[in-house]
């Protein structure tokens, strides 16, 4: 089996002392991957994160709803989508359910837990228990646009990007005052980069879309560096090369 990214994340938690070279070697061994849909047939419970587009996940869910086994529970990793638009896509809504994780995933601690108009306590309990094994602490959101993360993590990415179409600082003086002057790991344009500005962009504009307000209009500027493909660490350039 070849996960060459998963191996060097597993390369990266060994070389910082977070897991020993048995359990990495055990995790890969565990792993099974795929690129058929049809090897789903007999699972109990699926998590998807395609990238964050409605329709692209409503229709990855129908199709995941004729594969699956009736039992099985479908739970998105969308950051700021609805739930209940995703799991009407479905015939099992019952069954589906938002699971949000964190990223970096292996090093943040938190899944966000979102339930939809029709999500079953059955399908609720399962996932928190699932949290749990997997050692990860929850909240727990209504099923409205962003959530609780974004809806409060992004309109400030976005206020940074206003900021720096301004001139109000440099990206890297927007960086280290917000990192410095509220003690963050990170700065937000950096932050945004390893997000993904598309991601970025995506979720602000759900927000403005869901509701409704002008705050939440994403910057002119961010628009423009998706519109460039400067997406961030993961093509190499966003605000910052890498």
């Amino acid at each position: 089996m070849h996960c060459p990214a998963l191996r060097k994340s597993l390369a990266r938690l060994l070389t910082k002392g977070r897991v020993d070279a048995v359990s990495a070697e055990a995790a890969m061994e565990r792993l099974y991957t795929s690129t058929s849909l049809s090897d789903l047939h007999d699972v109990d419970y699926v998590v998807e994160a395609v990238p964050e587009r409605e329709d692209m996940k409503r229709d990855l869910f129908a199709t995941l709803d004729k594969i699956t086994p009736a039992h099985a529970i479908l739970a998105s990793n969308t950051s700021s989508i609805s739930i209940t638009r995703i799991a009407a896509a479905t015939q099992r809504p019952e069954k589906v359910i938002g699971l949000h994780f964190m990223n970096p995933v292996p090093v943040m601690g938190l899944i966000e837990l979102v339930r939809g108009m029709g999500t079953s306590e059955a399908t609720f309990e399962a996932s928190m228990a699932l949290a749990a094994r997997l050692g990860k602490q929850t909240c727990v959101s209504k099923d409205v646009p962003g959530f609780i993360v974004n809806r409060l993590l992004m309109p400030g990415i976005n206020e940074a990007f206003f900021a720096l179409q301004e001139g109000v600082g440099t990206a890297e003086d927007i960086d280290v005052g917000m990192r410095l002057g509220t003690n963050a790991p990170m700065g937000p344009l950096t932050l945004a980069d390893f997000i993904g500005l598309d991601t970025c962009l995506a979720i602000m504009q759900v927000l403005h879309r869901g509701l409704g307000d002008d705050k939440y209009r994403p910057c002119p500027l961010l628009r423009q560096y998706v519109d460039a493909g400067w997406l961030g660490k993961k093509v190499g350039r966003g605000v910052y090369t890498y």
